[in-house]
């Protein structure tokens, strides 16, 4: 048992680190070879935990060749956009000034209900609001209406706002986040000052929010959690 626990862990850490190395898209946005590559890895991780007579360097090498040729493939299609195209396709438009390109849907075997699904998700119930539908080539769908169903913006009623970057994270469960706290011009005499006024030590906030106005949420821990 205590073999399977470390192969485990070492399959674990060697897995990790390469999905690591492919990048940190989420599962729905891997390009079809990148999704080819995880599957892989899986499958390959699993066969030494299976048989322990199974030499565990068995695992690891395919893993990283494969890793390793992703990272290959990945400057290839950076570099060459012929290749890009072969490997990864290219987008394709699906509905065109509220009209659906039946014959596209048709080679990218897209339903119906597929479509309008995706439409949904992008809050429109109505074909005829599109000005143009994309299928990208990880497959999600990507939705432009039409100018009169756009939202309402800001610079339509030509309303002047300063430029602030959103609030961020300068304490986490007690631990200040120093980067954070420089990306707002802050100093953590600042951060003591506030949470004087919270009469909190920093040991004592589980999360504190900031922006550069100096605008700032305090959340303390709970009675009971760890100091």
């Amino acid at each position: 048992m205590s073999i399977v626990l470390i192969r485990s862990l070492i399959l674990y850490i060697v897995v990790i680190f390469g999905v690591r190395l492919m990048g940190k898209r989420q599962l729905g946005e891997l390009q079809p070879s990148e999704l080819v590559i995880t599957i892989l890895i899986s499958n390959i991780a699993t066969l030494p935990l299976e048989d322990p007579d199974i030499p565990l360097i068995v695992g690891i090498l395919p893993i990283l060749a494969l890793v390793c040729y992703e990272a290959v493939m990945s400057w290839v299609t950076l570099k060459s956009l012929r290749m890009r195209r072969i490997i990864s396709g290219r987008p394709k438009i699906i509905i065109r000034d509220g009209q659906i390109e039946q014959a596209t849907m048709r080679d990218l075997r897209l339903s119906v209900d597929d479509l309008m699904m995706a439409l949904r998700s992008n809050q429109i119930f109505d074909v005829s609001q599109v000005q143009f539908a994309i299928m990208e080539t990880t497959g999600t769908i990507s939705v432009y209406p039409k100018p009169e169903y756009q939202p309402l913006t800001q610079g339509d009623i030509k309303l002047k706002k300063a430029t602030l970057n959103p609030p961020v994270a300068i304490i986490q469960d007690g631990i200040v986040m120093n980067k954070s706290l420089a990306m707002i011009g802050y100093n953590v005499e600042w951060v003591y000052q506030k949470l004087a006024e919270h009469r909190l030590a920093v040991k004592q906030v589980f999360l504190m929010i900031a922006d550069s106005t100096g605008a700032c949420t305090v959340i303390p821990k709970k009675r009971g959690d760890k100091e």
